[in-house]
């Protein structure tokens, strides 16, 4: 593979974790570099360990992670995001802060959650002439960057948005999760 066709299966690969990032930024009214450095390092660093567990495992267990993938990324996303919903439900009426934190625990769950297909991409790498440690780098830096920026216009979309955001983005997440197991029940059939 050449550096181009990495940076854009990185590129792909960071779409969702990019939708992810915006929703999480337009819960914060002004992220500061420190969360949204951190959020991209997630998410980048998952996308990134992920090919890497992914061309270990290899051939042995590629039927197994192909088949409870998109299972384990539809719960974790619509939990997620009918926990913001209901959070955002649950205020009734009261003015609350933006959320200027990072829950590192919710941090985790997402990035696991967005980096799934990247564990099967691994998978496929083990069976292509392809440098590994390239592979990975080009995949992380280019979700790192990506969702760096997808904070920020999170950011941007929540102050447009005020107290919907948080819906919008539940919304997101559940819709995410569900394009995930449309598209791997329809590619099963």
């Amino acid at each position: 593979m050449s550096f181009i066709e990495l940076f854009l299966l990185g590129v792909a690969l960071a779409m969702d974790a990019f939708a992810v990032s915006v929703c999480k930024g337009m819960i914060m009214q002004k992220p500061k570099i420190k969360n949204a450095a951190l959020i991209a390092l997630f998410f980048g660093g998952f996308q990134a360990l992920m090919p890497f567990i992914g061309w270990i495992l290899g051939r042995q267990f590629e039927s197994v992670i192909k088949a409870y993938d998109h299972w384990i990324a539809f719960l974790l996303l619509v939990f997620l995001g009918g926990k913001m919903i209901y959070d955002a439900c649950k205020k009734d009426g009261k003015e609350e802060k933006y959320k200027e934190s990072v829950d590192i625990k919710e941090l985790v769950l997402l990035a696991v959650a967005t980096s799934i297909d990247a564990l099967a991409v691994g998978v496929t790498l083990a069976f292509l002439d392809v440098s590994l440690a390239e592979a990975v780098s080009v995949i992380g830096v280019t979700t790192f960057i990506i969702t760096f920026c997808g904070v920020y216009i999170g950011a941007k979309t929540g102050e447009l948005l005020k107290d919907k955001a948080q819906i919008l983005g539940g919304t997101v997440l559940i819709i995410i999760g569900i394009k995930i197991l449309v598209e791997h029940l329809i590619t099963a059939a």
